[in-house]
């Protein structure tokens, strides 16, 4: 693919069978045209951020080479997301079959009305920083510094290794 660019997508969910799930997205991003998986993590168990009566989460994050341009992936990512169920009824943080987040492009920065990157959690989720330390160790976040750091100052809470895929 000639203009590629570097993206990195996080993936999670918690209803059903959650690991299926985000196993069966990875594929589906795989599958998209102008789409090459260059790197994927380690599936990881996190508590709930919102409501904690909820079930834990099951994340993982995905190195992609694409020739999408940023939107054009967000669309998909989302089309992904409604194929496997998922519904937005506009709880924030609340239960989800899957939620796929656009992290990071290039070293793109973006403030928009629909997307934002690099995404604005990223500095603080650990069910983000780890998965994404696990692929990427020596990745420099644009505007917010060092990987390494940014993992070395966001505490476990609980997350946890469950499949290496």
């Amino acid at each position: 693919m000639n203009g590629e660019h570097q993206a990195y997508i996080g993936l999670g969910g918690n209803l059903g069978d959650a690991a299926g799930t985000v196993r069966t997205a990875r594929q589906s991003i795989g599958a998209l045209i102008g789409i090459r998986e260059l790197a994927f993590s380690s599936l990881y168990r996190s508590a709930p951020m919102g409501p904690s009566d909820q079930p834990d989460y099951v994340n993982a994050v995905m190195k992609v080479a694409t020739t999408l341009a940023p939107l054009e992936l967000l669309h998909a990512l989302q089309q992904i997301e409604q194929t496997c169920g998922r519904v937005r009824t506009g709880e924030r943080w609340g239960p989800r079959t899957l939620d796929l987040d656009l992290l990071l492009y290039d070293e793109l920065v973006l403030d928009s009305e629909v997307l934002t990157i690099p995404h604005p959690g990223i500095a603080e989720r650990e069910f983000v920083l780890y998965p994404l330390a696990e692929i990427a160790s020596n990745l420099k976040i644009p505007s917010r510094g060092p990987l390494r750091e940014l993992v070395q100052n966001c505490p476990l809470r609980g997350l946890s290794v469950i499949a290496h895929d």
